[in-house]
């Protein structure tokens, strides 16, 4: 009965990341060709790919226990881990390659619907954990409006309490004037005009890299667990 807690514990003290990440992002910044990254392949396997991977599948469980409806999947198409490769298509930086690490633990509707997220960025001087839901189509932000103005009291305990506080800050873009629908002098217009509903906490390379990483991560996530599951409630899917 003591095996799963134990190799759980093992875990959660496992380092995944380790300065040769770092090092790795930094020389791609320095020669983000394709040549290089071709001839360079195998750090960027051993660096980033390969541990990324098994810290997805290793956060399955303990992502799990905070929401059964969100999905670590370690698969290398439409998984949890990022592509490298840059979208150049409608880009004037045709430089191929990301100088960051994306990890998005996504709801399991997220295909099928607009969905909140936990997000680790993991790049030189720009580590981040984030969560909640980045630009959503009109629509589906006014969803998210009523739902505040509906239900202030507990907005404001999943968005501003200080277990959630205490690690993460609301960030992203708002509208320069109210909603339409809603008036300017309501006591919650400046949430009220928000386009994104994310939030987030900066991290250091020392904390990426630290043994205890994968609890910490966990920690944050479990913080973010009420700021999650009112977005959840506001586009009816379930938490």
């Amino acid at each position: 009965m003591s095996q799963p807690t134990a190799k759980f514990d093992l875990m959660a003290q496992r380092t995944y990341f380790t300065s040769a990440t770092f090092t790795f992002l930094r020389d791609l910044e320095g020669n983000n060709k394709r040549e290089w990254f071709k001839a360079n392949k195998d750090r960027y396997d051993a660096t980033i790919k390969e541990p990324a991977l098994d810290f997805i599948e290793d956060f399955a469980k303990p992502l799990s226990r905070i929401s059964p409806h969100f999905v670590a999947d370690p698969s290398l198409q439409g998984g949890s881990l990022f592509r490298i490769y840059r979208d150049t298509r409608f880009s004037k930086d045709k430089t191929p390659y990301k100088t960051n690490t994306g990890l998005h633990f996504r709801h399991f509707m997220a295909k099928d619907a607009h969905a909140p997220g936990f997000y680790l960025h993991i790049q030189p001087g720009e580590n981040f954990m984030g969560v909640g839901l980045w630009r959503p189509e009109t629509k589906v932000a006014y969803q998210i409006r009523e739902h505040i103005a509906e239900h202030p009291a507990e907005w404001k305990k999943a968005s501003r309490g200080k277990r959630f506080a205490d690690v993460f800050s609301l960030e992203g873009d708002s509208l320069t004037r109210p909603p339409k629908g809603f008036d300017a002098d309501h006591p919650l217009i400046e949430d009220l005009k928000r386009k994104d509903f994310i939030a987030s906490t900066r991290l250091t390379q020392k904390d990426v890299t630290s043994s205890g990483f994968m609890k910490t991560f966990e920690s944050n996530c479990k913080r973010a667990a009420p700021f999650m599951k009112f977005l959840c409630d506001a586009l009816g899917v379930p938490f």
